[in-house]
């Protein structure tokens, strides 16, 4: 045991002030705005809109690499991808990096632990057992758990979000005198890519929105696909979309199974905040509510996430103090990360993060005031899949977003196509319709961000 764990151990063992139970619940391609609370009206999701009228917030919430894996182990470890260097879906973290993971942390801190859900990293079959003993509970599934969303398995043929909320029940109901700590990873609303229904909703939830016109993205369009560098059009992304989107019929129908597999998740929180109050444990209980990466419901005429367009990396996230006895609303416009979300829950559980966690505690914020010197702006990579997903670094601050693609020609990709960099002014242009990268009057601008880009690149490694 290292010196960190020894010394939360002794914290613990000599003053245990009441420490909240913490329920993450991590939803998987969910886009910022799809949900009720965040201005969807087409939607349904009460017992989310319920939630957040007790939660913070948080409107500017992204994610510092777009995909499933990378990001899950940034939420495991509080750290940017180059330095994890979980690049890939069969790698897992070694066991010393699991030490100063947050569920590590808690346990040691005298946490009961919990998972269950879609792994995301660590999916080789070897690995299972090596996850099984890092948790107290464990209900965890490698790849996108599952190669369907009804188990043919299950006797009852559940819907997978339907078992993993029996699971979160079974867990919480579960009496000991220590607190617990559960991190719920819906596999929905992930596709099933390539399968005949991509997005298949509980059967249960068949007939919502079957007269409902969905809403269709903005940039849904072939005009602003003629605006993305030619490497980008030829993409793993744009073959996504003519399997999603390439019709109005196939587009509607689409979003229909999406929003369907949104209420889903939203009956299961609905289940879990009931549990949790049937069983006098929602007045110590913390829950978070967040995504792995955003999603393209046929933005630009692509589909899935990756990029460093807003679609793609902006998720939502609410923090409902279910012990603030001011349960008032409150939206924070600061830039957080999903890197915040573990060094917020050892904060909340009054275990000390430890140094190489790169992201920050919310929990200021959750107390109405903003931290002293608040990122303005943050490094985005993506890495995975360089075949057939054009890698890309950049800069996001409040106002403007720096893009980079780290190579001219990706392998896959046709030849002839320059080395490019972009440029958006996010308070003009939010919806990133004009590339600003060439513009003599944003020169400095430019060279700012290439600064600020070498400058945190060579930093977070």
């Amino acid at each position: 045991m290292n010196n960190l764990l020894l010394a939360t151990v002794f914290l613990f063992s000599h003053a245990d002030p009441v420490r909240p139970n913490l329920v993450l619940i991590h939803v998987d391609d969910l886009r910022h705005d799809t949900l009720g609370y965040l201005g969807n009206s087409t939607v349904q999701t009460p017992h989310l809109d319920k939630l957040a009228r007790r939660a913070t917030s948080f409107t500017n919430s992204f994610v510092t690499t777009s995909i499933c894996g990378v990001s899950r182990a940034t939420l495991l470890t509080g750290q940017w991808q180059r330095h994890h260097k979980c690049a890939g879906f069969g790698q897992n973290l070694s066991d010393e990096q699991w030490k100063s993971s947050y569920p590590e942390l808690l346990r040691q801190a005298g946490y009961r632990t919990g998972f269950i859900g879609k792994i995301g990293i660590a999916d080789k079959p070897n690995q299972k057992a090596m996850w099984e003993k890092r948790w107290d509970f464990y209900r965890g599934l490698p790849g996108q758990a599952g190669d369907q969303f009804i188990d043919q398995d299950d006797p009852k043929k559940r819907h997978k979000t339907q078992i993993f909320g029996d699971q979160a029940l079974e867990f919480v109901s579960v009496k000991e005198s220590k607190p617990f700590a559960l991190q719920i990873s819906f596999n929905a609303v992930h596709a099933r890519d390539g399968k005949p229904r991509e997005f298949t909703p509980d059967p249960r939830d068949e007939d919502l929105y079957k007269a409902t016109a969905m809403p269709v993205p903005p940039l849904a369009n072939e005009e602003a696909f003629g605006l993305l560098p030619p490497f980008v059009q030829e993409s793993e992304a744009r073959r996504r979309w003519k399997a999603r989107y390439s019709n109005p019929e196939l587009h509607q129908a689409t979003l229909r199974d999406y929003y369907r597999l949104i209420t889903g998740v939203d009956r299961e929180v609905g289940r879990i905040l009931e549990e949790l109050q049937k069983l006098d444990l929602a007045k110590n209980t913390v829950i978070v509510f967040t995504s792995d990466n955003g999603f393209a419901l046929g933005d630009r005429g692509l589909a899935d996430k990756w990029f460093m367009y807003e679609e793609s990396m902006r998720v939502p996230l609410l923090i409902a103090d279910l012990r603030d006895r001011d349960p008032s609303r409150c939206r924070v416009e600061s830039i957080v990360l999903n890197a915040d979300i573990a060094p917020t829950l050892l904060d909340l559980a009054l275990v000390k993060a430890p140094s190489d966690m790169q992201g920050r505690s919310l929990v200021p914020f959750l107390r109405r005031y903003i931290p002293m010197e608040w990122r303005y702006g943050f490094f985005y990579e993506h890495h995975a899949g360089p075949k057939n997903i054009p890698p890309s670094e950049g800069i996001r601050s409040e106002r403007y977003k720096y893009i980079r693609w780290l190579e001219p020609t990706p392998a896959g990709i046709k030849e002839g196509h320059a080395r490019l960099e972009q440029l958006f002014d996010l308070e003009n242009d939010p919806l990133e319709k004009k590339d600003l990268f060439k513009d003599p009057k944003m020169a400095q601008i430019v060279d700012q961000s290439r600064k600020v880009w070498q400058s945190l690149r060579k930093e977070l490694e």
